[in-house]
């Protein structure tokens, strides 16, 4: 069975760095040959188990084993959004024994460590065994254009390459 890639970008907010760096990611799994589901929580509308939730469940996150989370520092941690997502699913069909690679963005200086924390903590209670190379980017702003969400930095392209690759292995 080969491995079926989703890419959540964890936030609702129209318009985000987040889901710009989440097709980033994207783009790299398709230079891979890789050709992920994408999941973007932006206008997510579930707050309860829906039928229509149940269908997205059952479309995608239960039949994804690998989830790459771009994950925006929001508070010191992540959104709420992104937290009542694994909350209202079913976690043993939907999480247990997957993978998941976590990458933080923030426009401050952590790169959404504590975030990424607070939500290895979380993927750990659901029995997701997180990659160990978690990437913060820092100062997310900076290092894209913000029209086109395009890197223009060489470390941070070669930071989320190398760990696309490891990840690939995992």
């Amino acid at each position: 069975m080969s491995d079926i890639y989703t890419i959540v970008s964890g936030t609702n907010r129209p318009g985000s760095n987040t889901e710009k760096v989440a097709r980033h990611y994207q783009q790299v799994l398709k230079s891979k040959n890789i050709t992920p589901n994408f999941l973007s929580l932006e206008g997510w509308k579930y707050i309860d188990k829906t039928p229509e939730f149940i269908q997205l469940e059952n479309d995608i996150l239960v039949p994804t084993n690998k989830f790459i989370f771009i994950v925006p520092e929001y508070n010191g941690s992540i959104p709420g959004v992104l937290k009542l997502m694994f909350d209202i699913s079913d976690y043993k069909k939907t999480w247990w024994g997957k993978k998941a690679l976590l990458t933080g963005v923030a426009t401050g200086r952590g790169g959404n460590l504590r975030g990424l924390e607070h939500l290895t903590s979380i993927l750990h209670y659901l029995r997701v065994v997180v990659h160990p190379n978690k990437l913060p980017i820092s100062l997310v702003h900076n290092l894209m254009d913000g029209s086109t969400g395009d890197f223009h930095d060489a470390g941070t392209l070669k930071a989320i390459d190398m760990q696309v690759e490891e990840f690939l292995q995992f």
